[in-house]
């Protein structure tokens, strides 16, 4: 039997190449060679930008956050003009236009908000239905493993005065993408981001709602700072009419039907909408950060006040927020990804954001990056290694393509380290260690 999937416990990894003192060290994913760190937030130019998720294989070549000749980051430059270039009552107003264009007369749903009962989509839909009079529909895409308290605040957002779609994917298919996303990709979280991206579109399509709401455009925190002078929501994110360029956990969709037993039907769900459709149908995608100036520290305090939002009952591993993405148990193991592959921790994202809205000093951002970014994720581990495993009598197929369908710590400790690109990590000591830091730098 050949293995697709060898054991990572069996690598015979080349140290030589994450010497101390190697110069030019091998760049892995089409990374900036060099790292730095914007001058302003913590962020570093490792950052990867949001991308057409359905195109993603591990040849894949990331686009990374652009740092101006001043060193500092587009998310900051977005952030200054939000501060002071934007007009936001006259976006209001523009809002209220769009509102009254599409507005149901007949008590028909006449906008669309994804979400997953964050204090994101709490704030969206509120603002929608109780501020400009429309009738959202809400749909969710379940995330991975729920836990306690997200399923409380998804509960407690439909219970606040919404209709709601949850789709929860068939279970064993999920485990399997979620599995080979995690061994092709170091991506875990990639199977959400499916559903997060091309769930709405394809509800709008099938309930004929031409209007969808997502929240903040994505340049808020690294994309293109000239994304930020439309409204709307590139096509190319959630639609495509070819089998061909769609790939799942990094494989392609005939080598899932071939190669692990899956059934063609069993992948609909997660196949993009069709573009034509949606052009035919008139669907369009807006953000509604691009309208209402977007502040998620705000967006969390007024879910509190309006429906009762929960934080997480303690700190979240790898950073020092409670209530940022934290209705997934895989979001603990997702950031620990992040921080092997582009040495990027949860902290970082998050005190980078923090930093840029105001709450935080760039100096508390640099000390809480030194004490949380990075950390192991104990508290469900064992839990997701059980979720990551392919048992034969669950996965009789897909099992016999992995040389150890069962992944434990050891299993995926190792695995991490094919995901080190040398720039970033050097082994010295008996342990690995970053090159650059946003603390060493400063």
């Amino acid at each position: 039997m050949r293995f697709i999937h060898s054991d990572p416990r069996n690598d015979e990894l080349d140290l030589s190449k994450y010497r101390l003192d190697k110069s030019s060290p091998d760049t892995l994913y089409g990374l900036p060679q060099h790292v730095a760190f914007c001058s302003r937030c913590v962020i570093s130019n490792q950052r990867p930008n949001s991308t057409v998720e359905h195109k993603h294989t591990k040849d894949s070549k990331k686009h990374t956050i652009n740092f101006d000749s001043d060193g500092v980051c587009d998310a900051c430059r977005v952030a200054e003009q939000k501060d002071g270039n934007i007009d936001w009552e006259a976006r209001r107003r523009e809002l209220q236009v769009l509102c009254d264009k599409y507005r149901s007369r007949n008590g028909h749903y006449d906008c669309l908000v994804p979400g997953s009962g964050g204090k994101d989509s709490f704030y969206q839909s509120w603002m929608l239905k109780y501020e400009f009079d429309m009738n959202p529909l809400t749909v969710t895409w379940a995330p991975h493993v729920y836990t306690e308290w997200g399923w409380r605040n998804f509960q407690k957002w439909i219970h606040s005065g919404f209709d709601n779609y949850l789709l929860t994917p068939n279970g064993r298919i999920k485990r399997l993408i979620t599995r080979l996303a995690v061994e092709n990709l170091f991506h875990p979280f990639q199977p959400f981001i499916f559903g997060q991206k091309s769930y709405a579109p394809k509800m709008a399509a099938r309930m004929n709602i031409p209007l969808i709401f997502y929240g903040e455009n994505e340049a808020e925190y690294g994309n293109p700072i000239a994304d930020m002078t439309s409204a709307k929501r590139d096509y190319s994110y959630f639609s495509t009419s070819d089998d061909s360029e769609i790939f799942l956990g990094g494989t392609s969709i005939q080598s899932l039907i071939n190669d692990y037993g899956v059934r063609a039907p069993d992948l609909d769900v997660y196949r993009p909408s069709n573009p034509d459709e949606l052009r035919e149908k008139g669907i369009e995608v807006h953000y509604l950060g691009y309208y209402l100036r977007w502040h998620p520290q705000s967006a969390y305090y007024f879910a509190v006040e309006h429906g009762g939002f929960e934080a997480s009952p303690e700190r979240t591993p790898g950073t020092y927020s409670k209530y940022n993405s934290i209705d997934d148990r895989i979001d603990d193991l997702h950031y620990y990804t992040t921080f092997i592959k582009f040495g990027i921790g949860r902290t970082t994202y998050d005190a980078a954001q923090e930093v840029r809205s105001g709450d935080l000093e760039r100096d508390e951002g640099v000390a809480l990056v030194r004490r949380y970014d990075g950390e192991f994720p104990e508290r469900f581990a064992d839990e997701l290694m059980e979720y990551l495993s392919l048992p034969e009598k669950e996965f009789p197929d897909a099992s016999k393509r992995f040389e150890a369908p069962i992944i434990d710590r050891a299993y995926f400790h190792a695995l991490s380290n094919r995901f080190r690109s040398p720039h970033l990590w050097a082994y010295d000591s008996g342990e690995w260690k970053l090159r650059r830091s946003v603390f060493t730098q400063n």
